[in-house]
């Protein structure tokens, strides 16, 4: 009898710690994504001073942006672990409205030349290996959690308790390759 319960509390203390790693795994990607979606800005206001005539590109991204950030819990504060289907949405909107402001910096080429604009560029790049670097490592740990929630054993175990699967948080990157290099 003394081994069960041991064995109960052994697998009740794993999944504890599986859901805690995906809440804090889940923080990474919030993080990221607030760091792309403070980048924003500064990308629209370069791109608006050379491509005054795509106000309607500026003002999707802008929009899309203002719904993306609409979906994020206040700074500080302590997020359940799972991304809601909407919050995907959003931030897959978000990734097509700045993939066409990527597209028309492509028809200015002072614009593409603009050491600020390589710089914000770089820096989204970077910031979309991060984001999927963090949500490969937040699906991982749902992978590996939903395994134990669904699998004999531990499913009665998951059951008794009240822990259910969690969501994948899929997100589609923005930019993959590095700017271009001005050449002077």
């Amino acid at each position: 009898m003394g081994a069960v319960v041991l064995a109960v509390a052994s697998s009740y203390n794993r999944f504890v710690r599986q859901r805690n790693l995906i809440r804090d795994s889940w923080s990474n990607i919030d993080t990221e994504l607030r760091r792309r979606h403070d980048l924003i800005p500064n990308l629209v206001e370069t791109v608006e001073g050379y491509a005054v005539h795509e106000r309607e590109v500026l003002s999707e991204v802008t929009e899309a942006r203002a719904a993306a950030v609409g979906y994020m819990e206040p700074a500080g504060t302590v997020r359940g672990s799972e991304p809601t289907a909407a919050q995907a949405g959003a931030e897959n909107a978000l990734v097509g409205s700045l993939r066409s402001l990527l597209a028309v910096a492509e028809r200015y080429p002072d614009l593409k030349a603009d050491t600020a604009f390589l710089a914000l560029q770089d820096e989204l790049t970077n910031t979309e290996d991060r984001i999927q670097a963090a949500r490969r490592f937040y699906n991982a740990n749902v992978r590996a959690y939903n395994q134990r929630v669904e699998s004999v054993p531990s499913n009665a175990i998951a059951s008794v308790f009240g822990f259910r699967t969690e969501r994948f948080f899929e997100v589609e990157p923005v930019a993959r390759e590095r700017p271009p290099t001005a050449t002077l």
